[in-house]
């Protein structure tokens, strides 16, 4: 890979570790986690042993401060391995994050050290089985009692869900209040009346533990309220932008892996005499590739470069979600096909890529909300 300016040398020595981090407690037991619907423990201990956790987060509760191109570096890494199973960044970019901008003192520091350490995995509880993209469509309530408040509901397709041991949840405490009646509540998974269902079946990510969670008559204290009653919605708008870029992120970084290791293959692999690489329709092809993810990657870094001035608008980072994801299922959708029949095969990385790919479109707002997003702004 080409120097990128946004990086320093600081930076690019600390991608070293990570990779050898991927590669020595990620990538040789990643196959076996698929099979097994969720990675294991030990790896979230360890991730949090070396400091790859919540990285962001400052120092006086568990983090190291750093800036948030060190978590970019995680999350490039993770996809370059091919590693898609540890939910390291929904964990450390978006529920640390969340805790951190909205939650009390006390909330700040009863979480984010076990957050940044891997004793505590975390989760956030949006989607419903009928509300995804809409949120304020969401139809779980909380009602208060007391000073207390009675969650009941239901949540869906939960990354970390299986394995969470605190969960911030997208609840109603005024239905008839549209986007002020939304609240976030912090709640943990002992907690009387939260239940994990099954480990969702996927078309892809097989090895990232998703999972339906339950809420009967969950009683939790005002404290476990986070950012202000009617505030949820609030909250999750202020984070939309960076968690989007997050997304385009993990594309991006795929498409180069991809690419890079079909590029290998179509130099291998002999047909009618010679090499897949010399014909000039695998030439022109693997051409195009390229420049369409240089210019993602060109784009992503000067996203990343308005995201660290804090410059980046919710429209340019949709721009990004919807381009960058859309991109990367064609991209890997040609790939495959440069490795004829051997790209249908899980063994290769290239099947597993297309089929974690296929939901980058959907997640984190679809790409037609995308586009939605950024018409408003034409």
């Amino acid at each position: 890979m080409a120097s990128r300016k946004i990086f320093s040398e600081e930076h690019n020595i600390f991608r070293e570790s990570v990779r050898k981090f991927y590669e020595e407690h990620i990538v040789p037991y990643h196959s076996q986690w698929e099979k097994e619907g969720q990675v294991s423990r030990e790896a979230w201990l360890e991730a949090g042993r070396q400091g790859l956790l919540c990285m962001t987060i400052p120092e006086e509760y568990g983090g190291l401060g750093v800036d948030k191109l060190f978590s970019v570096i995680m999350m490039e890494e993770q996809a370059r391995a091919g590693t898609s199973g540890p939910g390291f960044g929904l964990h450390s970019e978006i529920v640390g994050p969340y805790i951190l901008h909205y939650g009390t003192e006390e909330q700040k520091k009863k979480y984010l050290p076990k957050l940044a350490s891997g004793e505590m995995i975390g989760a956030i509880a949006m989607t419903e089985p009928a509300a995804g993209s809409d949120l304020q469509g969401v139809k779980t309530r909380a009602v208060k009692d007391g000073d207390h408040y009675v969650i009941n509901g239901s949540k869906t397709f939960i990354t970390n869900g299986y394995m969470s041991d605190l969960v911030i949840v997208v609840t109603k405490t005024d239905p008839d209040a549209g986007a002020k009646g939304t609240t976030l509540f912090l709640v943990e998974a002992d907690t009387p009346g939260f239940s994990k269902g099954r480990n969702l079946d996927k078309l892809g990510l097989k090895a990232q533990d998703t999972a339906e969670l339950f809420f009967e008559d969950v009683r939790v204290p005002e404290s476990a309220i986070l950012g202000g009653e009617g505030k949820g919605f609030f909250c999750l708008m202020q984070e939309l932008a960076w968690e989007r870029l997050q997304i385009a992120i993990g594309a991006t970084a795929t498409m180069e892996a991809v690419l890079d290791e079909t590029i290998e293959y179509t130099k291998e692999r002999s047909a009618f005499g010679r090499s897949i690489a010399q014909f000039q329709n695998t030439k022109f092809k693997l051409a195009e590739l390229k420049t369409e993810a240089t210019i993602a990657r060109t784009f992503v870094d000067d996203c990343l470069a308005k995201l660290m001035d804090d410059e980046l608008s919710v429209e340019t980072a949709a721009m990004a979600k919807y381009w960058c994801s859309d991109l990367e299922n064609k991209l890997i959708d040609e790939c495959l096909q440069l490795h004829g029949g051997y790209g249908f095969m899980w063994e290769y990385r290239v099947a597993r890529s297309y089929a974690d790919a296929r939901v980058q479109r959907i997640y984190g707002g679809t790409n037609e909300i995308m586009k939605e997003i950024i018409s408003r702004s034409l």
